[in-house]
């Protein structure tokens, strides 16, 4: 079975918004019953990329949700702001510390995630070479 919510019209963007909370939660279910060591919403990304690479899911029918929650990630870092902002400890030496461990961290999540990305390219330009030579 494939789920592909490009063919059902009256699923839009909010359908797609609930699927990927869905996958979500169903993370957090897997990681509570196995006991994994690693965060719920980590465990349905890997959850959601196996049904891609499967192709049991297709991109279009997860694009539009993905690309709202891409465009609003700021309002999920406001409560953040707002926490610095109820601390003065953090306008000092200390600030400077969390900020440092904040840029480097974030480079490092640029760094990993270009080099992932990169190597699912590679890998969807290989598979369909690879295709194109069969057919």
């Amino acid at each position: 079975m494939r789920i592909d919510l490009r063919n059902h019209p009256t699923l839009n963007r909010l359908a797609q918004i609930l699927l990927l909370l869905v996958f979500w939660r169903a993370g957090e279910a897997i990681v509570r019953i196995v006991h994994l060591p690693i965060p719920g919403a980590i465990a349905g990304m890997l959850l959601v990329l196996a049904l891609l690479a499967s192709g049991k899911l297709s991109m279009t029918s997860m694009k539009q949700g993905a690309e709202w929650f891409l465009a609003e990630m700021l309002l999920f870092f406001v409560p953040a702001v707002l926490a610095v902002l109820d601390h003065g400890e953090f306008v000092g030496i200390v600030g400077l510390k969390v900020l440092a461990v904040i840029f480097v961290g974030t480079i490092i999540v640029m760094g990993v995630t270009a080099v992932a990305i990169d190597i699912g390219y590679r890998l969807m330009m290989h598979q369909g070479a690879s295709r194109h030579v069969r057919n």
